[in-house]
């Protein structure tokens, strides 16, 4: 609590690769796109993970809320601008949200949704078929 996220990212990588490890996940929640701070912190991010491992990160998602509407173009926008995002998901379509505005934002950024959750569970979280969701959409 109260360490530099930085420093943490690089502390668990090491600790990772030393343990002979396959995959680390490193969870930057919380960031506002309106944050300079925070969105400067995941530039220092993967710049510390280099130190580790050269050709980190592998894969940079990217989740966005489904109920967020139109905001999320703006969140993508300068997420993409601070790191190299690799993929999407999309999150609490288990509602009444549809999150329609992901086939804009993946289409502008050129980012393949990779995920969508449709709830809480470990289960909720599905790997995204492209027809399902556009059927969805209209249904």
């Amino acid at each position: 609590m109260g360490a530099d996220p930085a420093s943490v990212a690089f502390d668990a990588l090491s600790s990772a690769k030393a343990q002979g490890a396959d995959v680390v996940i490193i969870d930057t929640a919380g960031r506002l796109h309106n944050k300079i701070n925070l969105m400067n912190e995941l530039s220092k991010i993967k710049m510390v993970m280099k130190k580790v491992v050269p050709d980190a990160p592998h894969e940079v998602l990217l989740i966005l809320d489904g109920s967020t509407g139109q905001n999320a173009f703006e969140q993508a926008k300068q997420f993409t601008k601070a790191t190299e995002v690799t993929a999407l998901a999309l999150t609490k379509l288990d509602g009444t949200a549809k999150g329609g505005v992901v086939i804009g934002i993946s289409d502008q950024f050129k980012i393949p949704v990779k995920y969508i959750g449709i709830g809480e569970k470990m289960d909720d979280l599905q790997i995204f078929n492209r027809r399902a969701f556009v059927d969805s959409l209209f249904s």
